[in-house]
């Protein structure tokens, strides 16, 4: 739902068939079934053992000698199971997955982009024209100060003007239609590179102007036109990870490049250049005193000039850098995710099998309501260390693991409250802890009474 209402307004009005809808639908599923794996397991070990301990059955093989962890065995191997599959998936299937998406959600986009015609804009996608519309009513048909370029004149391009239209699709679906209406329409023809040119102006009241959309017609993208870390596999994010990471020393020898014709005196910069330095200059006097008057302001022209040619030559390489760098973040980011999404897996089913034998309660209520209340904890601690370590407040390891580092102590805590046969979401429990609380709070308020009215 958050990827449609992303691209709701690429969609909508494309003409798009069901067999490319169920395309869209089914790469947009596989990509988040990793993050539904998760969940999946959180919610079904919380009904799983919440079953078991609405039915006593927990009580009954505590009873008899085994103990919970020994009873979680099977499931916990079943758990390492998933966190295995879901890490191939992850890694061999969300990249080509995300390659296909990429090159479809571009053929959508593209598709009959007549549609897309803003107001105010010039728009270029259709071949051999460019249109810009004043203004469009709120239907998309009418439409109000329409400017045409038609390519084409040997010359300049043809231009065609008009106050007000109509846009609109032919009953074939294959051509837009542009009835126009108060407007004139300009060309100049003749040889080129001559000045007998003919310009001619013509006026009309109503001008039809049909636009052929079989251009528009979706085409297959290559899956190659594309590229994103996320479209990497562990060990091609290795490759790129250890390309991108010898930025510094890439980085140190391009800046000694770009630097040397404005610094020549760096490559004198050796144990010599002190006593050469001390030599020409003495302590005594400031090296200004040392120019000649007659050479100083060319000396000070020249220096102020290299000074600037140094500083934007600064700038790009710090933009460069701080470019570089983001772009390896990327690629850790995407590293670190597939082992963190995978093994939250094992994570959340740590904390669903012991909070399902505490809370005693089977269905689909409550277990889906403990499962939401830690899915979405786990789900804003994950993006909260991914936003700090693409905004550099965390190191790519602490931000993609943050969610995974809080979640482990909560699962063993729950565990051993499991084990000890916790009343830990007892309602009864806390309601005979309060009766009792109130208890001792008239009692004590009752003594100083008594006591009072004694005094």
């Amino acid at each position: 739902m958050q990827f449609f209402w992303l691209y709701i307004d690429d969609l909508v009005g494309k003409g798009l068939d069901f067999p490319t809808i169920g395309k869209l639908v089914g790469l947009v599923t596989l990509f988040w079934i990793p993050t539904a794996l998760p969940l999946s397991l959180l919610f079904s070990a919380i009904m799983t053992f919440g079953n078991l301990g609405e039915s006593f059955e927990l009580v009954a093989i505590k009873s008899s000698g085994i103990p919970l962890l020994r009873f979680m065995r099977p499931l916990l191997i079943f758990a390492l199971l998933v966190t295995g599959l879901a890490f191939l998936f992850a890694n061999n299937i969300i990249p080509v997955t995300q390659k296909k998406l990429s090159a479809l959600k571009y053929d959508l986009i593209v598709a009959k982009p007549a549609f897309d015609i803003k107001e105010g804009i010039f728009y270029d996608k259709i071949d051999g024209y460019v249109i810009k519309l004043g203004r469009k009513e709120k239907n998309d048909s009418i439409i109000h100060d329409v400017v045409i370029f038609e390519k084409g004149g040997s010359l300049q391009d043809y231009l065609i003007v008009a106050k007000s239209g109509v846009m609109r699709l032919t009953s074939n679906k294959r051509d837009l239609e542009f009835i126009l209406k108060d407007g004139h329409r300009f060309e100049e023809t003749g040889p080129r590179n001559t000045r007998n040119t003919q310009f001619i102006q013509m006026g009309f009241k109503t001008y039809t102007k049909v636009f052929d959309l079989k251009s528009f017609q979706m085409t297959k993208t290559s899956d190659s036109a594309f590229y994103d870390a996320k479209m990497l596999s562990v060990r091609q994010l290795n490759i790129s990870i250890d390309s991108l990471d010898k930025r510094d020393s890439i980085f140190i020898s391009k800046t000694g490049i770009e630097f040397s014709p404005y610094l020549p005196f760096i490559r004198f910069a050796d144990t010599g250049w002190k006593k050469s330095s001390a030599s020409i200059v003495p302590a005594n006097r400031q090296f200004d005193e040392v120019i000649p008057d007659s050479l100083k302001q060319a000396v000070y022209s020249n220096a102020m000039s290299n000074i600037r040619n140094i500083r934007a030559g600064t700038v790009t390489l710090e933009s460069e850098y701080k470019e570089r760098t983001d772009t390896l973040n990327l690629h850790k980011i995407e590293w670190h995710r597939k082992f963190t999404l995978s093994f939250a897996c094992l994570v959340l089913f740590m904390i669903g099998a012991p909070l399902g034998s505490i809370i005693r309660k089977g269905g689909l209520g409550m277990p889906l309501v403990f499962a939401i209340i830690f899915f979405v904890f786990f789900y804003l601690l994950n993006n909260f260390g991914e936003k700090l370590v693409r905004s550099g407040e965390l190191s790519v390891l602490n931000g993609m693991w943050l969610s995974t580092g809080i979640l482990i102590p909560v699962g063993l805590f729950l565990t051993y409250k499991a084990m000890t046969d916790s009343q830990l979401f007892n309602q009864e429990f806390y309601y005979r802890q309060f009766t009792r609380l109130r208890q001792f709070g008239l009692t004590l308020y009752s003594g100083r009474k008594n006591k009072n009215t004694s005094a």
